[in-house]
């Protein structure tokens, strides 16, 4: 370089300037040197020495002569460092933490369903309420009293890719032939249905589970074995109970193709009830009903016997399960959003109807 005033060091371009570059901005700049130039010497932007000159100009002689000085722009600098970048808001929002913390150690709730509850019932105002994934951040920085380990589904999340196979075996009609509007959820009266297992042994019971698409109302009933016979028996006590209102409760119900629900079609021989078979090997035709059954697996771990868990047992569980807000319900209860529907006037009766079937001894949850 050919001043005696430059920098022994090359100012990098996309670089912050240092307070030498500044010292040279200061000297150039007093010279009368124009803001190509200084560029030109520091090897930068000419808008750059620009924003500088802003910075750091100083007003002199009661404001008579304003003047670039090489301190103030380093200290503007060091005071707009400290002050940039967002700003953590956990401190600021410790009540709605707290909230969320007991509600999901005390109610069992995601961290999802904290956020929507308390934003549709107006339990804390929008800007004392941090997002879902902030909430996960301040978990994977252990800021919060829950840990990744208690989070049921982030730990058993992996995502794979969506492949349709061919029915092997033909037990009816196969989701292919499902009208499309069922897909859209718009109109209530469409099941899902799958079977819940203990210990996996021919001597324990199993729970069938019914899940509906739209309102996701979950029904959990107890059945003493995984047979075909048991399952149709479950159904035709289910049937007998709702009577004339059958038809228009279950309007058709989506399945796999296990042999314990080989006989379910003959259901649509005494009804107007549709019965649909999932593509083999394909969890996510029925995802509804498989999404509840991993919440009932918070209470009752796999292998563990079915048998030892009694009826009240089984209420209690699908009772927590339709008290659950839900995001895609706008944060209201399975079934609540809209109380004039079909789901809410046959709801009241399922305790009574879980009785009907025999008693079984367990203990209580």
């Amino acid at each position: 370089m050919d001043h005696s005033y430059s920098n022994t060091k090359l100012h990098q371009k996309g670089k912050h300037l240092s307070k030498d570059d500044r010292i040279t901005i200061q000297v150039m700049h007093s010279i009368g040197c124009s803001n190509r130039a200084i560029a030109r010497e520091l090897n930068c932007s000419p808008s750059t020495i620009g924003y500088e000159l802003k910075r750091g100009t100083v007003s002199l002689y009661t404001g008579n002569v304003k003047r670039y000085k090489a301190v103030k722009g380093q200290m503007t600098y060091e005071r707009h460092r400290r002050e940039c970048g967002r700003k953590s808001l956990f401190l600021r929002r410790s009540k709605f933490i707290n909230y969320v913390s007991h509600c999901f150690h005390k109610r069992g709730w995601s961290l999802d369903a904290c956020v929507g509850y308390a934003l549709a019932e107006g339990i804390f105002p929008k800007d004392q309420v941090v997002s879902t994934k902030t909430l996960y951040n301040y978990v994977d920085l252990s800021l919060m009293d829950i840990k990744n380990i208690d989070l049921p589904e982030k730990v058993k999340r992996n995502t794979k890719a969506r492949r349709a196979r061919a029915n092997k075996r033909i037990l009816g009609r196969s989701i292919d032939e499902r009208s499309p509007r069922i897909d859209t959820r718009k109109d209530f009266g469409h099941w899902e249905c799958d079977l819940v297992l203990g210990h996996k042994t021919k001597d324990d019971d199993v729970l069938l589970t019914l899940c509906e698409r739209k309102t996701r109302r979950f029904f959990m009933i107890k059945i003493e074995d995984k047979t075909s016979s048991s399952v149709m028996k479950a159904f035709d006590k289910l049937r007998e109970f709702y009577g004339s209102k059958w038809n228009r409760i279950f309007k058709s119900i989506t399945t796999d193709n296990g042999s314990e629900f080989a006989d379910l079609s003959n259901l649509e021989q005494v009804s107007k009830t549709l019965v649909y078979y999932a593509h083999p090997y394909t969890s996510c035709d029925k995802g509804s009903v498989e999404r509840h059954n991993g919440l009932i697996r918070r209470y009752i771990p796999k292998g563990d016997r079915m048998d030892k868990y009694s009826v009240e047992d089984i209420a209690k569980i699908e009772v927590w399960c339709n008290s659950l807000p839900r995001k895609i319900l706008n944060a209201n209860f399975p079934g609540f959003y809209n109380s004039n529907h079909t789901a809410d006037r046959f709801s009241a009766s399922r305790i009574s109807f879980m009785h009907d079937f025999p008693e079984t001894r367990g203990s209580q949850l």
